[in-house]
């Protein structure tokens, strides 16, 4: 079995935040055969073509190119996605043809308020779309952020969700293979 290398990636920037725990959760609990880097977006400045790459762009473009899926974490600001991971996803999109998203395969899980980021999750499929990721489906990870699931740290504690981030890994890295097998 061939080995994959997932990149996470957290719309949110905050220290202890829920969704950059998620991502941690999701290393941790990977099947057998793959790793997963968490990207950091942090010096991303917000997309100007003026400004041609700017190196963090660059190591993202360079990061996401080498994955063979990601793992988007998707936390939710007024109704919609955060604004840190539409922008890395539009610094990427600028490749061309798509280049580093074009047909990879990817995920969303994310922590929020009350409805867990069903909401920007919604209007994270939508581009998605566009920059042709094949979004894996189910399982679907909704967490409240403002339960003990986590701790303070933003580290998820709670054994269900651990389970249910171990789950989407495993069925990711299944979907992924089937994308990259041959068609019979």
């Amino acid at each position: 079995m061939d080995n994959l290398t997932f990149v996470g990636i957290s719309g949110s920037l905050r220290r202890a935040s829920r969704n950059t725990g998620l991502l941690r959760c999701c290393a941790a609990n990977l099947p057998q055969g793959v790793r997963m880097e968490i990207a950091d977006i942090s010096a991303l400045p917000l997309y100007n073509e003026d400004m041609g790459k700017p190196e963090a762009a660059q190591a993202l473009i360079r990061q996401v190119s080498a994955a063979d899926a990601l793992v988007l974490a998707c936390p939710e600001y007024n109704y919609s996605l955060a604004p840190a991971l539409k922008n890395a996803l539009d610094w990427l999109s600028r490749e061309p043809n798509l280049a580093p998203l074009n047909g990879k395969a990817a995920c969303i899980l994310g922590a929020g308020g009350g409805m867990g980021t069903s909401r920007s999750q919604l209007h994270l499929r939508q581009v998605c779309v566009y920059l042709n990721l094949r979004l894996l489906n189910k399982p679907e990870v909704f967490s409240n952020a403002f339960t003990p699931a986590f701790d303070d740290a933003g580290t998820v504690v709670d054994a269900a969700l651990a389970g249910q981030t171990a789950e989407l890994m495993q069925e990711l890295a299944l979907w992924t293979r089937r994308l990259r097998a041959p068609a019979a």
